[in-house]
């Protein structure tokens, strides 16, 4: 187990490599999913032999409402359907902080329930804000979960440019979910998870929630 680094520089390098992915031209991604909420690409990893999932998507409702919604903290849980418990483990500052986290099984259980702890940052980007994550080998892994590994990831959230009250929302996401699993089995279930992501959100979103 390893101890926790210090959250400035890894803070600071994982915002580098978010803002690095974000400048990726289109023609490196190939559409994987398309539903009325969200469009889902993807492209071979450099992190591991997996892929790299961008998600891209309108919402409507200003960037702090959305980015409250996705970063950890009191909102998640409540409309993340694929989450089911979260913990805060550390807190370095207002924006920094560890969190354990798991969720359910997918696809009739063929992917059982995982765990993941991630170091969390949000920050500002442009008009708008980034809140980003990458996993850490750190506590013990609770009985009857696999621990899995988010290579670094994060959502950019801004405002449209004439239509302050709808935010454009894209998420980068590598995730290895590790033990023994087909990787189409694992492919189904980013794409469909990045997708109902945004369909749980807008919900949550609602005024009339």
């Amino acid at each position: 187990m390893d101890l926790l680094p210090s959250s400035a520089p890894l803070a600071a390098k994982l915002r580098n490599t978010l803002i690095q992915y974000h400048s990726i031209g289109d023609s490196e991604w190939r559409v994987a999913k398309k539903t009325k909420d969200a469009t889902v690409w993807r492209k071979p990893s450099k992190e591991f032999s997996g892929y790299l999932y961008k998600a891209q998507g309108v919402v409507e409702d200003v960037t702090n409402r959305i980015v409250d919604h996705i970063r950890p903290g009191p909102y998640r849980l409540d409309w993340d359907s694929l989450m089911t418990t979260m913990d805060i483990m550390e807190t370095f500052e207002e924006n920094c902080c560890v969190m354990r986290y798991t969720t359910a099984g997918q696809l009739w259980n063929l992917i059982a329930p995982r765990e993941f702890v991630d170091f969390s940052y949000t920050t500002s980007y442009e008009d708008g804000l980034l809140t980003c994550g990458i996993s850490l080998d750190y506590g013990e892994v609770r009985p009857n979960f696999v621990r899995g590994f988010n290579h670094p990831c994060g959502w950019f959230c801004v405002p449209i440019k004439d239509y302050p009250s709808h935010s454009l929302l894209t998420g980068y996401i590598q995730t290895e979910l590790r033990g023994m699993l087909p990787q189409s089995a694992v492919d189904t279930a980013m794409s469909s998870t990045l997708a109902n992501f945004y369909s749980d959100l807008k919900k949550a979103l609602k005024p009339d929630k």
